[in-house]
């Protein structure tokens, strides 16, 4: 589907472009759309998107509904205010906890604004949807989200208020939901393709969504907050929460039995390492968290660290925090800086390990008494394990789950996010259709999100200069920009050049602002970040322009005709 063709004078459009980076400003694309004029900040982690960035919004929604109808997608607009009881219904209410915005009627009953809505798509569809014949079913909406993030930064990459699209599937069998999953897959790449976004598809953690099979859409950029691994040897890449490690179990017999040892003022891995004269990976750590409340022992490698974040992934809709030393009072069994699994795990606490704690491997560890440890632990002889888990802070050089190569860690930008739901909402509202034979058939369902106003930042991050912003063609605000540099007599033809472009089918902006130096619009024009300027200079006069490629810097003169004929064309 083409642009509409259209021709916007810069003298009549509310446009201000500042020289200055906003003082709060970290990342390239929260200063570039704020100098261009593309947003203003209206409080924190809450923008407004001005006539240029509305446009280039615009675009990219444009593109993603395209793509999602041609996978027969149906538009629907959900409400943003929510009422409780669906959330209370799933215990996304309290699993959100203060990512929630959450408000009272005048009436005292409890609302919320919406992050996602898996819950209302699926109250949905309940009450249209009544037999196998009415699915399989794709519904998608883009909407205003609201999380209450506690540090938002970064411009509208992290905001409290977003524009997303969040498409959801219906289908009667495992076997639909994979075909549905296939299509949103296909559509995402063929979305950030012609978005003209640099991407990488890594397996993920469906987290508080919930669900099996999980894929991110990351776009590599230094300002991205999202780190993830990839191999540089095969296919494989992994949001860092998800990667895997493999660990063949050991051979244990070949260990002696348990020794104590004396180590006196040795409550750290570091301390312990430098006393015993072994380096940290031959130790043992064990970490003592509070799942629900209840302590748990996480054991990993001593020379790696927890990471919190997966291990509360793994754990969730469970809240998990560290211990404090209140904690260990009226705990003896518990010694602190000495902990260790044997004798313990399973009894004073529920032990989780890294892989790398595998059967038949042999460990120094705490001997939980004050001033001691013990050597020749042996996991599966001395204690058990409850549950392997890949927890440990991934590392570069880690090897690789499916080749063994070491991998790189690289930071990008959430762009999209796709989830095999399954029944887990449909569960919790009994989202059942007459089946073939008669009977209710229970509905397995896909989540599927885009960030439409992050895409935006995401492309500003990944397409900038040092001059200024370098849209792709098919999201820039305008597919020319022509700049009337100064006299009357080029301010005419610009505007000549303008309408001809026009009517030849192309979006136009032209700066035909008067008393604006010429190197101010040519600084804006680099600024605004169009993909083709025109200059409607010096050889005005001769009916002549400069033609100029943004982001490659050539330029051609030519004459009016010539430049419209073949950026018409």
């Amino acid at each position: 589907m083409a642009h509409a063709a259209q021709v916007q004078r810069m003298s009549r459009l509310m446009i201000k472009t500042l020289r200055d980076d906003p003082a709060d400003a970290e990342t390239a694309s929260h200063k570039l759309l704020v100098r261009a004029g593309y947003v203003r900040r209206s409080s924190a982690g809450i923008w407004t998107w001005l006539p240029l960035g509305k446009k280039v919004l615009e675009n990219v929604s444009r593109i993603v509904r395209e793509e999602m109808d041609a996978i027969g997608g149906q538009e629907v607009l959900l409400p943003a205010l929510l009422p409780k009881e669906p959330y209370e219904a799933s215990g996304r209410w309290e699993e959100y906890g203060d990512l929630l915005f959450r408000l009272k009627d005048r009436k005292g009953a409890d609302y919320l604004l919406g992050p996602t809505h898996e819950e209302i798509f699926t109250l949905t569809v309940k009450d249209q949807c009544t037999s196998y014949k009415d699915l399989p079913v794709i519904l998608y909406q883009i909407q205003t989200k609201y999380r209450d993030e506690a540090r938002p930064r970064s411009g509208v990459l992290r905001g409290r208020e977003f524009q997303m699209k969040d498409s959801y599937s219906f289908d009667t069998t495992d076997e639909g939901l994979e075909q549905s999953y296939a299509l949103h897959r296909a559509a995402y790449q063929k979305i950030f393709q012609r978005l003209g976004l640099d991407y990488r598809i890594v397996s993920a953690v469906s987290g508080a969504m919930g669900g099996s099979a999980s894929e991110e859409f990351l776009a590599p950029a230094a300002a991205g907050e999202d780190t993830f691994v990839d191999c540089p040897k095969c296919d494989y890449a992994a949001n860092t929460e998800a990667v895997t490690v493999r660990v063949e179990p050991a051979d244990g017999s070949a260990h002696g039995p348990v020794e104590e040892l004396d180590t006196p003022d040795t409550p750290t891995i570091e301390t312990l390492a430098e006393h015993l004269g072994v380096p940290a990976s031959a130790t043992l750590k064990n970490l003592l968290v509070k799942v629900d409340g209840e302590i748990v022992a996480v054991g990993v490698p001593g020379n790696r660290e927890v990471d919190l974040g997966k291990l509360g992934e793994h754990l969730a809709p469970a809240t998990v925090e560290l211990v404090t030393a209140e904690d260990f009072v009226g705990r003896p069994e518990l010694v602190r800086g000495y902990v260790g699994p044997q004798g313990l795990a399973g009894k004073a606490f529920r032990y989780i390990a890294d892989p790398r704690i595998a059967p038949g491997t042999s460990w120094i560890t705490g001997a939980n008494k004050e001033g001691k440890h013990a050597k020749n632990v042996v996991a599966g002889r001395d204690f058990e394990v409850d549950d392997h888990l890949d927890v440990v802070v991934v590392e570069p050089g880690d090897p690789c789950p499916e080749c063994g190569t070491g991998l790189k860690i690289d930071r990008a930008i959430e762009i999209g996010h796709i989830f095999q739901l399954g029944r887990k909402y449909a569960d919790a509202f009994e989202l059942d259709v007459l089946g073939q034979n008669g009977k209710p058939s229970r509905v397995t369902m896909g989540s599927y999100g885009i960030g439409v106003s992050r895409a935006v930042a995401a492309l500003a991050e990944q397409t900038h200069d040092e001059s200024g912003l370098c849209w792709p063609r098919e999201v820039a605000p305008a597919d020319v920009h022509v700049v009337a540099a100064g006299k009357a007599k080029q301010t005419e033809l610009a505007l000549e050049v303008g309408e001809q472009l026009g009517a030849a089918g192309l979006r136009v902006l032209v700066d035909d602002r008067a008393g604006v130096s010429p190197g101010v619009k040519f600084t804006d024009a680099e600024l605004l970040g169009v993909p083709t300027i025109v200059v409607a200079g010096r050889r005005a006069a001769e009916g002549v322009v400069e033609v100029k490629d943004r982001r490659t810097g050539e330029r051609e003169e030519l004459t009016v005709e010539e430049a419209v004929a073949r950026l018409g064309a």
